[in-house]
């Protein structure tokens, strides 16, 4: 997930919540930010390297209360339903010069 773009149309401030797809296809769903930093949601993939069929899988994360130039930092695990291996993130959110929130993660 390199440069996710947030696919809802909310104000341009770095809010993780929402749809998110990235330059491969892959698709993220993030709900509600908690006054923790806690999210979940769900990941679809739009590439893999075993033979299983795609499936949504869930995921679980958290971020680092908005920092001084609003740019979010956060991190998240994808458990994959389709195989037997764990996915971690971690990345931080920006807005571009059109306005676009975009999330660069690694």
């Amino acid at each position: 997930l390199c440069c996710g773009i947030n696919t809802e149309s909310l104000p341009p401030q770095c809010v993780l919540t929402g749809k998110w797809i990235n330059d491969l296809g892959s698709t993220m769903t993030i709900g509600a930010v908690n006054g923790e930093g806690n999210f979940n949601g769900f990941y679809h993939t739009a590439v893999t390297a075993t033979n299983n069929k795609i499936k949504v899988s869930p995921l679980q994360g958290s971020q680092q209360r908005t920092n001084q130039k609003n740019h979010p930092t956060f991190g998240f695990t994808v458990n994959w339903t389709f195989s037997d291996s764990v996915t971690v993130f971690t990345g931080q959110c920006f807005v571009d010069e059109n306005g676009k929130e975009v999330l660069k993660t690694m």
